[in-house]
């Protein structure tokens, strides 16, 4: 079954800097371009990707969103749709940087809000700024705490035109075993129809040591039925996955726990409704 995965990113710290990477083995200082990720995917399935921003420091977020465009055009590239890094929580500027931005390729956008103070997206302009991502046809990727799920929620709530896709499935401590209050939390977000979830990331929030099945079955297990097979995503996290384990790890286990489901579930999941939810 083939694999569109929604979350790629691509890291070139010999164009530009980024400090997250500091300190976290095996990604400080090294190269994650498009060639080593076809390299990390092969075997897997994975036949097209989106490009999920890398967030270099700024200014130069800017720059990757149009280096990443160039990229795409490569007949090798693989890359179906681009997710651009983007800040709406300026009160001005915002329409003209999405006119500025305007890609056949481009899908959707996000802002890394788990590292940032929660006030960041409550602003009434940051919501109005989300909202005009109808008029580009474009998603919007949560990425948020566990505890700041509520946040996410009001958030959405603001927006109920726009399609948004929360990221690795709410950020779960799974390597303290937190199944709740996320478990409770992530069936509320679940009942906005504009949200849908991606199950990505969960490898890297595992103990050291303990990225397995077991570990992580129970999170993704409540999102898929929190959120049905329709309204959820497969994602690597490359190469953001490999501070636990590695990509061709993460896709077997994948589909270890949805082994159970008929193939048309399957399908939902690794591609259709991605190509449905990006790639429309």
């Amino acid at each position: 079954m083939p694999i569109l995965d929604t979350h790629q990113h691509l890291i070139y710290p010999r164009k530009y800097p980024y400090s997250w990477t500091d300190g976290l083995a095996p990604l400080e200082g090294n190269v994650f371009h498009i060639e080593d990720y076809l390299v990390a995917a092969e075997g897997c399935g994975i036949a097209r990707t989106i490009f999920m921003e890398a967030s270099p420091d700024d200014p130069h977020w800017r720059d990757e969103t149009r280096f990443v465009c160039e990229l795409s055009e490569q007949p090798d590239a693989i890359i179906e749709g681009i997710i651009a890094n983007c800040r709406p929580e300026n009160p001005v500027g915002f329409e003209a940087y999405l006119e500025s931005i305007q890609h056949p390729k481009l899908v959707g956008l996000r802002r890394i809000l788990h590292t940032m103070p929660d006030a960041l997206s409550q602003s009434d302009h940051f919501a109005a700024n989300i909202r005009l991502l109808e008029k580009f046809n474009l998603t919007f990727d949560l990425c948020f705490l566990a505890r700041q799920l509520p946040i996410a929620r009001a958030l959405a709530r603001k927006c109920p035109n726009v399609q948004f896709v929360l990221d690795h499935c709410g950020v779960p401590d799974i390597a303290n075993n937190a199944l709740d209050p996320w478990r409770d939390l992530i069936a509320q977000l679940a009942a906005l129809p504009n949200v849908a979830c991606k199950i990505s990331g969960v490898l890297a929030y595992c103990a050291p040591g303990n990225a397995t099945l077991e570990a992580v079955r129970p999170y993704v297990e409540h999102c898929l039925e929190s959120f049905g097979w329709h309204r959820v995503v497969w994602g690597s996290d490359w190469p953001v996955c490999n501070t636990r384990s590695d990509l061709k790890t993460w896709a077997r286990i994948a589909r270890e726990i949805v082994a159970h489901a008929d193939a048309a579930e399957r399908e939902k999941l690794f591609h259709k409704n991605a190509e449905r939810i990006y790639l429309k």
